[in-house]
């Protein structure tokens, strides 16, 4: 109580001292940082070109090249399967540290149920960070009838949603969320990138699940309405008067499946390096991945395409996904039985 607090400036000071006064950690020896030099950098994305984990992964990968002197680091595309190729790649990719990616948070429940396919085990994952705790966002079309969210869960008809395949996350979450609110959500497996917005433009179909970062040019042409958000409580401003789905009444079963689903999406835009990664090459990728998620210039790059960051690195990721992945028995019943029988 009688403590002066410590002036911002101070805090901000010793922040940036601890980030950047040394280029990377103590454990990272430099035979470790010398590998790198001269050595292509494979940075595989899950999806098809353009959309938000495109767009992360891009920006990503070019700080991560800045930090990784001598090296060039490339992007590749291994779109298929709601993210499940690009994952299964990444796994079984020799473990050197030259080859890395993002996919979708939504496969640690593929893997809680068992999805068909999976080639890998997110527990084994060298994990080099995550960029954002994503807020996600229920949008509906701006030509269609419906204004709010009540309106949707009273449809008597099924409500189309498109999703990127079986497996992905926004697949999955339509599946959960139809039976926690309950609503008639229909999923429409096969729209990767912006492929979901035309589809929503064309009126093929009505709704879309996905983050407010990806969404965020078809809300900003008023061609998407925001009808509910879910995932991390960001205060993102545009998003004030929408209601958050924690607002929702739902049954104590719906409840904990809402609950779920909110502490996955705080686990977005993952990058993850093969198992069995040398401990000190692991460390110099976790270090130039905190230094491109703090760089200044990145910082400055993200709010020009609108994405937003909230990033964790290394040993705190493995922990939330982890925690994600070691449900209750009752959880992995119930999410075994939507996502099964309802595909």
């Amino acid at each position: 109580m009688g403590t002066k607090s410590r002036c911002p400036c101070f805090v901000l000071g010793v922040f940036l001292l601890l980030s950047f006064a040394a280029p990377f950690s103590a454990t990272a020896a430099p035979s470790d940082i010398d590998f790198f030099k001269g050595k292509t950098v494979t940075y595989i994305v899950s999806t098809k070109t353009g959309g938000g984990y495109d767009t992360y992964g891009r920006l990503i990968a070019r700080y991560l090249q800045k930090y990784l002197p001598g090296s060039r680091v490339i992007v590749k595309n291994v779109p298929g399967a709601g993210h499940i190729i690009g994952a299964n790649t990444i796994y079984q990719a020799e473990p050197d540290g030259l080859t890395i990616g993002t996919f979708n948070t939504g496969l640690i429940y593929s893997q809680i149920i068992g999805q068909e396919g999976i080639q890998f085990d997110l527990n084994k994952f060298s994990w080099i960070g995550k960029a954002n705790s994503e807020t996600r966002v229920f949008v509906v079309g701006a030509k269609t009838p419906y204004k709010t969210f009540k309106e949707i869960m009273d449809s008597k008809a099924p409500i189309k949603m498109p999703s990127s395949g079986v497996g992905s996350e926004d697949h999955n979450e339509t599946l959960i969320l139809a039976s926690a609110l309950p609503a008639k959500f229909q999923p429409i497996p096969g729209y990767q990138g912006k492929e979901a917005e035309m589809a929503i433009l064309r009126g093929e179909v009505p709704a879309v699940l996905g983050s407010y970062t990806g969404l965020s040019g078809l809300i900003a042409a008023k061609e998407g309405r925001v009808l509910m958000q879910y995932g991390s409580e960001h205060g993102i401003p545009e998003l004030k008067s929408v209601p958050h789905i924690n607002s929702i009444e739902v049954t104590p079963k719906g409840k904990s499946l809402i609950n779920l689903v909110n502490s996955i999406d705080i686990i977005g835009r993952l990058t993850a390096a093969p198992p069995g990664m040398p401990a000190g090459r692991l460390q110099v990728l976790r270090d130039a991945y905190r230094k491109a998620l703090t760089d200044p210039e990145l910082i400055k790059d993200a709010k020009k395409y609108h994405l937003d960051l909230d990033p964790a690195y290394g040993d705190d990721v493995q922990k939330l996904v982890a925690e994600g992945i070691n449900q209750p028995a009752e959880n992995i019943r119930t999410l075994k039985n939507i996502i099964k029988t309802k595909e």
